[in-house]
């Protein structure tokens, strides 16, 4: 038979065994998970405070963070730049033409009404967005046109108003070609990896309608 003592240490030793089991399959995980979800909330705060919405954020697939969009585009780039457009008609080989100048603001960014996500495994992190594209071309207000007539082909007033929808129309042509978009994206990932180094996690970004693009 067991003497008490023996009892006594036999108990001692199935506690101790519990103890460490539990720092070791409970304790150790929830603290270190409990850490990763944190550190995602804060990522997802760092791009509120950013970018002024939070996307959806993910720790080894457990969705931490829903995607919250209180504006419906992100412009990332807004760009101001002149542009001339001339207008032009034939009748009767005589031609008249209007000259049309102006401002332009143009704006680049994301339509934030399609998935924005990042999934976080580890150091490494996922971002994936749509790609970047022109959300708008505004005029500033500075448009000027310039009339010539021709000998017997003279401007009138529809030819104006058709001018001045070509010269926007161009205007946003001109837009698309430009860098805007480009430097919308340059911008943006350089931001997303200024705050993903501030956590420690490796990038990579993958666009919803292009190849994968890596961060350097």
């Amino acid at each position: 038979m067991f003497s008490n003592r023996k009892i006594i240490l036999i108990i001692v030793l199935l506690i101790t065994l519990s103890i460490t089991a539990y720092v070791l399959i409970v304790y150790i995980p929830t603290k270190v998970a409990q850490r990763s979800y944190e550190g995602a909330k804060q990522i997802g705060r760092d791009f509120k405070e950013a970018f002024q919405f939070t996307p959806e954020v993910t720790v080894n697939n457990t969705v931490v963070l829903q995607q919250q969009t209180p504006i419906l585009e992100l412009a990332t780039i807004s760009q101001k730049f002149q542009h001339q457009y001339i207008w032009n008609s034939t009748w009767l080989k005589s031609t008249k033409k209007i000259t049309v100048t102006g401002t332009f603001e143009a704006k680049a960014g994301f339509d934030l009404n399609q998935k924005f996500s990042i999934r976080i495994n580890d150091d490494k992190a996922i971002v994936t967005l749509p790609h970047p594209q022109l959300l708008s071309i505004e005029s500033l207000g500075d448009v000027k046109s310039k009339d010539e007539n021709g000998l017997w082909n003279w401007v009138n007033p529809e030819d104006r108003s058709n001018a001045m929808n070509a010269f926007i129309t161009d205007a946003r042509r001109y837009a698309e070609q430009a860098e805007f978009v480009k430097q919308a994206q340059q911008s943006f990932e350089a931001k997303i990896k200024e705050i993903m180094k501030l956590h420690g996690k490796e990038v990579t970004i993958e666009y919803t309608d292009t190849e994968k693009i890596n961060l350097p």
